[in-house]
């Protein structure tokens, strides 16, 4: 059902500016191949991402050059446990000689935000930002704001530090459309990061090779890469058999999934999947684009139960297990 794309195709006229884009970010971050394809994927549907790795692994500098690199606005959040919502969203200040109240707005106003260790915040923290994430706008005084468009939020979190976090509700990691696994990089990846970073003067600025127009543009684009219905039925398939997979002939799996993949993960994993193929130059999408977006859609979906922890199941090997048996068309 695949057929060669067309170098004259729409999406690959409008994905032109991709291949100048992923250039400038190698220019400052080596290595990192998934990384930088997942942001990217997340900036062209419109999709918030978790980032999940160990520190020095270059995620805070990947967010930033991928804000400047399309001159966009971009701001930086540490998140501790005593974070209020007003520190993320702004606040009313008053003025005592007029006798007025006047907005000050907060740095989730920004085309980019970075929520750094975001599940060190509490609560009412996670609230303000799961509205911001949600509706696109912030509440301040009673009063909507409407934040920048596009909008989005690249937040990380540190796999290894456990005490003084607050594990993000399962609510709030359904708003992400990605979470993505960052890894170490390769002996030859370090030595070249060794090579360019170990030195006293500044390090490489990204350039600015894209603008804001050209992502509204491509994610217009996106939406008209075709979706074969047979395609549309095998994403369908495979979230359901993450809610019940003794139906796919997984019995083994049968009490190891406490919670399965929303239809939120649906809709993501067809936007997702039309970015993969625009990223090709492709107007249709293939099964290879949904297997290569799936991990990256449903692992923050799929929970395990405390047997499959027991067992060494994690949610990776779970969403793995689906993806080897339902049958592919």
């Amino acid at each position: 059902m695949t057929q060669p794309a067309s170098p004259t195709a729409p999406a690959a006229r409008e994905a032109q500016f991709v291949g100048e884009l992923v250039h400038a970010l190698h220019e400052v971050i080596i290595g990192q191949e998934e990384l930088i394809h997942g942001l990217l994927v997340g900036l062209l549907t419109g999709g918030h991402v978790l980032l999940e790795g160990v520190p020095g692994l270059a995620k805070s500098l990947a967010v930033s050059s991928l804000a400047g690199a399309v001159h966009g606005s971009f701001n930086r959040i540490q998140f501790t446990p005593d974070l209020l919502p007003s520190d993320l969203v702004g606040t009313e200040i008053y003025n005592a000689r007029e006798g007025t109240f006047s907005v000050r707005k907060g740095p989730l106003f920004a085309n980019f935000v970075l929520a750094d260790e975001v599940n060190r915040a509490p609560a009412k923290v996670q609230s303000a930002l799961l509205e911001a994430m949600q509706e696109h706008q912030v509440s301040i005084g009673g009063t909507s704001f409407r934040l920048p468009a596009p909008f989005l939020v690249l937040a990380t979190q540190n796999p290894l530090e456990q005490e003084g976090t607050y594990p993000l509700p399962e609510a709030q990691l359904d708003r992400f459309a990605l979470k993505l696994v960052v890894r170490y990089p390769s002996k030859e990846e370090e030595l070249r990061v060794l090579d360019r970073m170990a030195k006293t003067e500044n390090a490489p600025k990204v350039r600015a090779v894209a603008t804001l127009e050209q992502i509204v543009a491509a994610r217009a684009a996106i939406d008209r890469v075709a979706l074969d219905p047979r395609l549309r039925e095998y994403i369908v398939a495979l979230v359901h058999a993450t809610r019940e997979p003794a139906q796919v002939g997984l019995t083994e799996l049968s009490g190891r999934i406490r919670y399965g993949a929303s239809p939120r993960a649906t809709i993501w994993l067809a936007l997702c999947a039309r970015a993969n193929a625009f990223l090709d130059g492709r107007d249709f999408v293939t099964p290879a684009d949904i297997k290569r977006m799936a991990l990256d859609v449903l692992r923050h979906r799929v929970v395990p139960t405390y047997e499959a922890d027991a067992e060494g199941l994690t949610s990776d090997k779970l969403v793995a297990r689906v993806l080897e048996t339902v049958p592919v068309p």
